[in-house]
């Protein structure tokens, strides 16, 4: 492999000659071979939205020639374009601060703008990062990254889902089936009501997304080391806020305490914990259509699901719920990952997290988890749901609980008794009844409609 020769502060590194990162990065990624997770392309992204940012409002504050500036924005936009992804090596377990990202993407603007320029007009640290620290930059960008993700991915495809509950809701207002509690029968409902619960669910899931979304719209810019802005001119991190405002159409705001913001970690926590709600909700949605679709002749079997994949290599002819088992793991890993960034989040010591990189990392992971599993199981699975009313019916008619509606007739105890004896002696609640004497087959017949009962 071909290299060549950059320097830091602590001497020199060979580089491999075909890449633009330079010293430090090097150094990272020399001293930290841990598995294989890198830093999330949104946190690169992130950062580039940033750093053309900066290099704006550094050219509008005089602290930067518009030459420098420019051409920081160029790179940056490159880098938006994806020409450089593989130049964003690092991994997840290094420096808590992501001080060796933020240098990754400094050196890479720097080297890169050198190359456009044909000579060295800028340099990572004095340009690139002027008027910045890796303690304010890290943290915005961790905050750009988690609402992009959240507005421009997440959401949408969260509202698809609802559109699609309402579709089937609106299909099956007809379906009535027996309702259950305590894994029991219950009384009846409809299908529709059924279906309403789990979009409701989802609806409130928006509402939560979106409300725990203005907490990450607070960056640290600004902050510099410590969180008194160092090195910064006074108004820089309102500036930037203004500027990435414009550029992502997302409303961004300075943190009006740079101390929490480097220090505290509890908005991105907050913001992971409405997506763990998410994923609670859609556990019980996907476990909810695999007992309805159980069977096909064993199960429960009141809706069909689409059948995708044969279900088993000894097994012919058998069919799982794939998506739905797909869906409850997903759900699994947001719930694992919310216990690993909660945890994280209450270790900052004096000024700074230093557990950012992993934090950012699990809750990238689950707004993308989320947002593609929302859309796989849409497609595959929610949108193909069907009505076995044939299965519906016989439920229906065998539950015991329809003896509910005889409670403001004959008593709750004496119903009881109906039901009682209906299951011991394996015979209808109509029968039961009059055997009882407690009302002739026309009351039983008059009292008990499960058409009315939802």
């Amino acid at each position: 492999m071909k290299t060549r020769i950059e320097h830091d502060s602590m001497g020199e590194v060979a580089v491999p000659a075909d890449k633009y990162w330079g010293a430090q990065t090097q150094r990272s990624y020399m001293n930290f071979q841990i598995h294989d997770e890198k830093i999330p392309m949104d946190v690169i992204e992130a950062f580039a939205h940033l750093k053309k940012a900066c290099a704006k409002t550094n050219a509008k504050m005089g602290v930067l020639s518009h030459e420098k500036a420019t051409l920081i924005q160029t790179v940056c936009d490159e880098i938006l374009a994806h020409q450089w992804d593989d130049h964003f090596p690092l991994s997840i377990w290094q420096t808590g601060s992501g001080t060796q990202s933020n240098m990754n993407v400094n050196e890479v603007i720097a080297n890169r703008g050198n190359e456009l320029t044909g000579h060295k007009l800028l340099h990572p640290n004095d340009d690139v990062n002027c008027s910045q620290s890796s303690n304010d930059t890290f943290p915005s960008a961790m905050h750009l990254a988690a609402s992009l993700g959240l507005m421009k991915k997440l959401l949408p495809e969260l509202k698809e889902m609802i559109q699609t509950m309402k579709v089937l809701e609106q299909a099956n207002q007809d379906h009535i089936k027996i309702g259950r509690t305590h894994l029991q029968d219950a009384v009846p409902l409809s299908f529709a009501q059924e279906i309403s619960g789990w979009r409701a669910m989802l609806e409130n899931n928006y509402e939560m997304l979106q409300s725990a979304g203005t907490y990450i719209r607070k960056l640290a810019i600004g902050a510099t080391a410590v969180g008194t802005g160092l090195n910064a001119p006074k108004g820089f991190g309102e500036s930037v806020c203004e500027v990435l405002s414009e550029q992502l159409q997302i409303p961004f705001i300075s943190d009006p305490n740079r101390f929490h913001a480097l220090a505290g970690k509890d908005d991105i926590a907050f913001v992971h914990s409405a997506l763990t709600m998410l994923a609670a909700n859609l556990m019980k949605i996907a476990n909810d259509i695999r007992w309805l679709a159980s069977g096909p002749r064993c199960g429960l079997g009141e809706i069909m699901i689409p059948e995708n994949e044969p279900g088993s290599s000894i097994m012919p002819g058998k069919v799982n719920p794939t998506q739905c088992e797909s869906m409850t793991m997903i759900c699994v890993q947001v719930m694992g990952n919310d216990a690993a960034v909660s945890f994280a989040a209450s270790q900052g010591n004096f000024e700074l997290n230093v557990f950012m990189p992993m934090i950012i990392y699990n809750v990238m992971q689950s707004i993308h988890l989320l947002k593609d599993g929302l859309r796989s199981f849409r497609i595959h699975c929610v949108s193909g749901i069907k009505a076995n009313t044939t299965r519906m019916q016989e439920n229906l008619d065998q539950s015991l609980m329809l003896v509910t509606a005889l409670n403001p007739y004959i008593g709750y105890e004496k119903a009881a008794a109906c039901a009682k004896k209906a299951y011991q002696a394996n015979c209808s609640l109509k029968e039961a009844c009059v055997a009882l004497g407690y009302l002739s087959e026309k009351e039983f017949d008059a009292y008990v409609k499960a058409e009315e009962m939802i």
